[in-house]
């Protein structure tokens, strides 16, 4: 059977979505190359035919899920104001976000295997994490504020992925996005 020339890029984008969700929803060390591809329906043999070994899956699976985090998170190609912060606090830090990781932003899902990925790999999520920190700053008047922002958003989304019932991970997200808002609110 003869594949149209766009087929390779087609399977490769199809199996970096697939990968990215199977990666975010129950992590990447986990999942074999076999079940990546039998997840888009392909035998684990064709995976070498788009990448040359899981580690670069992994590298790419990083660069397109931050880069499409940052794209969500700094309203790229809007305006990013206070309003429209407030707006993404909301549904970044609700209980949709916390029980469905596999639709969700990759930082919290995929941090700890970032952290102990090669260089390249943490260098591609910094470039990340410093634009959207650069977009929040902007937009709240302070370099630092973004920082802490950004870091108490993804650390109230891995708390509240820790714990077993939906009463205390809506605690745990609806006190946090309160928490920040006021804060927002006072400056």
């Amino acid at each position: 059977m003869r594949y149209s020339a766009t087929h390779k890029e087609e399977t490769r984008q199809r199996l970096l979505d697939s990968s990215g969700a199977l990666a975010k929803q129950g992590g990447f060390a986990t999942s074999g190359v076999d079940g990546l591809m039998k997840a888009v329906g392909l035998s684990g043999g064709a995976f070498y035919n788009h990448f040359g070994s899981k580690d670069e899956l992994f590298a790419a699976i990083v660069e397109r899920e931050l880069q499409q985090s940052v794209e969500r998170l700094a309203a790229k190609g809007k305006v990013l104001d206070r309003a429209r912060l407030e707006r993404g606090l909301k549904r970044y830090l609700s209980v949709s976000h916390v029980q469905d990781a596999s639709a969700g932003c990759a930082i919290p899902a995929l941090g700890a295997e970032i952290a102990r990925a090669d260089e390249s790999v943490r260098q591609s999520a910094e470039d990340a994490l410093v634009e959207l920190q650069q977009a929040w700053a902007e937009a709240l008047g302070s370099p630092e504020d973004a920082w802490a922002l950004l870091a108490q958003c993804v650390g109230a989304l891995v708390l509240a992925r820790m714990v077993a019932t939906e009463k205390v991970q809506k605690t745990i997200v609806e006190s946090s996005r309160d928490f920040l808002i006021r804060h927002l609110d006072e400056k």
